[in-house]
């Protein structure tokens, strides 16, 4: 990864430079199944969503927004607290420079700060770059939904893949919101 290039928690002075490379993956690709790019507004709730609890990192290469990493909710019932999805977005133009590898990395030492044992992720097939970036992460395949999505007329399946981040105990820790750790210094050594 090049030498300047930074990781940082999101600003809202970052959600503009998001929504664009984020923009190019839905008209561009089946990776995003959305079909429209979301104004600005929406884009911006959404971030605030997951930021009430979990974190929302951007990669700055030369001062300019190159890529995104977040983590979420895997699902809504109790039980599953324990458990995240992830996602990581680089710029069109900034691939293969390690960018998502710092990303992922320091999301998932974060997430892990929270008490979160088990992160997913899901790919849109083919995607061999992909796959193979997110096995080099340490994920595992779980299994694949077949013709889950339709877009660009043509159906598409997603992988799913899992990470165990630590040894899964018979009593989990209290999860902690991403405010409750900001102030520890492995939160702050995840950013070096």
């Amino acid at each position: 990864m090049p030498d300047n290039t930074t990781i940082r928690l999101i600003e809202t002075k970052d959600h503009k430079e998001i929504l664009n490379i984020y923009g190019h993956y839905i008209l561009n690709t089946s990776i995003s199944f959305e079909y429209d790019i979301p104004s600005l507004a929406e884009f911006s709730k959404r971030i605030e969503k997951v930021i009430s609890f979990y974190p929302w990192l951007v990669a700055e290469l030369n001062g300019q927004v190159v890529g995104y990493a977040y983590a979420s909710r895997h699902r809504e019932r109790k039980a599953y607290d324990w458990s995240a999805e992830s996602s990581v977005y680089i710029r069109e133009d900034a691939h293969r420079q390690g960018i998502a590898k710092k990303l992922y990395t320091a999301l998932f030492q974060l997430i892990s700060l929270q008490g979160i044992v088990n992160v997913y992720a899901g790919i849109t097939l083919p995607n061999a770059k992909s796959e193979s970036f997110h096995k080099a992460m340490g994920f595992s395949p779980v299994g694949v939904y077949h013709h889950v999505g339709y877009k660009f007329k043509k159906w598409h399946d997603v992988l799913w893949m899992e990470k165990e981040l630590y040894e899964h105990a018979d009593h989990p820790p209290k999860l902690r919101s991403l405010k409750e750790i900001e102030k520890t210094d492995t939160f702050r050594n995840a950013f070096t």
